[in-house]
This record gives C-alpha cells, structure tokens and sequence, in this order.
C-alpha cells in the first residue's frame, strides 16, 4: 500500500504540473467563461451599434408582383409581416424585367403570383436554408381561406377570427422528457469519451516511454508491477476527473452569475437543469468506465517496446470504444434508447458507462436494470484489472519484438 501511495502521488502531482494538462483546463474554463458572459459582452457592444443598427435591420429588398390578384395591398402587408427581415415592394413589371434585378442584386429575391394559389419564387443563388417558399405557401393558404369565408357570407371580422384562433394544449410527460435531457446528455457522453480516450492514451504512452528509457528496469527493483499500474491508472482517473470538476463547476457557477440574461434560452437552462442523481450516476459510471479503459490501456503499454507502437497497438481497444459510442449517438438521434442493441450494450462493460447512462437519462429504467448494470461493471472492472495487472507485470519485462499474446499467457502462467 505505501509503494501505491507514493507512485499515486508522483502520478498525480506530474498530471497537475504538466503544462499541457494546466494549460488546456484553463483554456477550456476561459473559453466557457466567454460563452457564459456573452450576453452581458454584447449589451457592453449594444450600444456603440445602436446608430447603424437600424440599417442592419433589413436584409434586402423583395418584389411582390401581384399580377392582377385582388386586394394587392393586402398581399403585400401579409408579406412584409411575415418577412420582417425585408423590404417587401409592389411591382408591375413584367417578369423578365423583375428577373433582371434579381440576378444584378437590386433585388434579394421576387415572388410572381399567377394566381391566389400559385406563384414563381425568384432568386438568384438558392440557398439550402431558403424557406421563404413554405412561409409564402402558408401566406397563400392562409389568404386563400380568407377570402373563401368572406365571399361565402362570413365578414372580414368573423373570417379573420376563424383563422386566427389559438389552440392551447398541455403535454404532460409521464415518463422522462427526451428532449429536454438530450442536450446534457450529450455532453456527459461526449465528456466521457473524450475523457477515456485521452487519458487512457496517456497511461499507455506513459508506461510505454518508462519501458524504452529503461527507466522500468530501475523502477521494478523499488516497486511491485501492480502496484506501479494501480497507482498510475487511479492518478489518471483522478486529474481527469479534477479536469471534469474544474471545467463543469466553472460552467454552473458562470450560468448562476448570469442566469437572469440566459432565461430565455432554453437550451441552455436545460443543460443547467440536470438532476442531482444524474450527477451521482455519472460519477458512478465515469468512474468505473475509465478504470476499464484504463486498465486495458496500461496493459497495452506494457506490451509495447517502442513508443512508436502504442497507436498501433491500442487500436482495437480505442476501435471497441467508438463502436459504443456510435451505437449510443445513433440511438440518441433516432429517440429509441431502449432498443434491443441499447439494453444489450447496457450489461456489456465495455459499452455500459455510456449506454445505461444515456438510458437513466432519456427513459424510465427499472431500478433492478440499474443495479445490475453497476454490478456487471463493477465486477468487470474488477476482473479486467487483476488480469491487467498480471499482463502489466510480464510485460513491462519483456523487450524487443511486440510480445504476442500466446507469449504473455504463457509467462503469466509460470509466473
């Protein structure tokens, strides 16, 4: 216990002195800090731009050839109301000449209505965003409706009333709201993966740089090999999480300090709104998750003689890690987090941290599902270690060519 002390220590005080790891946490807590104080930065600019704003407000000019339809003017007030961002002008020009402008600028775009219910949209580079043809058929829709009910016997009060009601609806949610949890969801997830693979990283280059130097071979005679792997795997868990600690605290404390100017951003309340136990499951699985990882990563590292090997090496380890991860973003953009891959990937250690995770999240698990997920993974987590520990021992012993695996069963074996 005390040589797994000491090697934790020198762990984790090199993570927190290493200037990288200082560097992009100070980095990733600066770059919130502007996010989260944006609102109060641009009221700062608001002001300065207050004298040109009003030209900025329009975006360009829109021709309207009403081409003989009834009640022009009325037409032309439905556009501009729904069209705010531009000038809306009547035009009686026959549609080459209105074509013309299009192309030279003069103009944004121009709509040529044949019809009541039919029209040309014009504009001269399309773009895949352009939806000013569905708020111009739901104008025509609308004005269509209008003057049916009025030539019908309705007045123009009664027939705007009719098309003007308002139909209020309550949803109540008997379950958990996807998409109100998607977004924290998402970077929980997304924290977590980078998380694992980043830090996994560094433990197996760590172990495999101290093997080329040769630096192994003195530190063997002074520690066991087991308790060298526990000592750097859990001081690599433990600067990850401080790393996840320090950038999502600073994320909630910059929120509350500017919680009045972000009320009206849904998105973001939701981010902030995530429940207690959510954060306490979290833990949970980042934990045991990065020590599965983390585990098979030191091993690998182990195995490597040169450092130049470590990114061929870890790669089906690394490749077993995105698969999960795949499977889970897939099953989050489809909504169905509890398929039959889900549930199965959700007893698998390999895949559990991430896929129970976002299930506890965006559905209603059973509680026993939960348990047994914790468990599964902590005995993975368990199981992986010891044999990871014994791979550790042969393997940071062995030099020359990559160590195949028949070999390593075999030394462990008479070891």
């Amino acid at each position: 216990m005390k040589q797994f002390g000491t090697i934790f220590k020198f762990e984790l005080k090199s993570y927190l002195k290493n200037k990288i790891f200082v560097g992009v946490t100070v980095f990733l807590v600066a770059a919130i800090a502007v996010v989260m104080f944006f609102p109060n930065i641009r009221e700062a600019f608001a002001d300065k731009e207050s004298e040109t704003s009003e030209s900025r407000e329009i975006d360009g000019v829109m021709l309207l050839s009403t081409g003989g339809v009834e009640n022009a003017d009325v037409f032309r007030q439905s556009f501009a109301e729904a069209f705010a961002g531009y000038e809306v002008l009547l035009s009686e020009e026959e549609p080459d000449v209105i074509k013309e402008k299009v192309v030279s600028g003069e103009a944004e775009c121009a709509f040529v209505l044949d019809s009541p219910t039919s029209y040309t949209y014009y504009v001269n580079n399309l773009s895949m965003y352009d939806m000013n043809t569905g708020t111009a058929d739901e104008i025509l829709k609308t004005m269509y409706g209008f003057n049916a009910m009025v030539n019908g016997g309705m007045t123009s009060e009664e027939a705007g009333g009719v098309l003007g009601v308002q139909i209020e609806h309550e949803t109540e949610s008997l379950g958990k709201d996807q998409m109100q949890n998607f977004f924290y969801t998402y970077i929980m997830i997304f924290a977590l993966y980078m998380v694992i693979l980043l830090y996994g990283q560094m433990v197996a280059t760590n172990v495999a740089t101290e093997k080329s130097s040769r630096a192994m071979e003195l530190l063997i005679t002074s520690a066991k090999p087991v308790s060298m792997m526990f000592g750097k795997v859990i001081a690599s868990c433990l600067a990850g999480f401080l790393q996840i600690l320090a950038v999502f605290g600073s994320a909630i404390l910059f929120y509350n300090i500017n919680q009045a100017q972000w009320e009206g951003n849904v998105i973001v309340a939701s981010v902030f709104d995530m429940p207690l136990n959510l954060l306490v499951y979290m833990l949970i699985f980042f934990v045991l998750g990065f020590l599965i990882y983390a585990f098979m990563f030191g091993a690998i590292g182990s195995m490597a003689s040169k450092l130049e090997d470590i990114n061929t090496s870890v790669m089906p380890v690394t490749l077993l890690f995105v698969a999960g991860f795949i499977v889970v973003m897939m099953s989050m953009s489809s909504g169905d987090v509890d398929s039959l891959l889900m549930r199965i990937c959700s007893y698998v250690p390999f895949t559990s941290p991430m896929a129970m995770f976002t299930r506890i999240a965006m559905s209603t698990v059973p509680l026993y599902e939960v348990v047994i997920s914790i468990v599964v993974l902590i005995g993975g987590a368990v199981g992986i270690g010891i044999v990871s520990a014994k791979i550790y021992r042969v393997g940071v012993l062995l030099y020359g060519t990559t160590p195949k695996l028949g070999s390593i069963i075999k030394a462990m074996r008479n070891a």
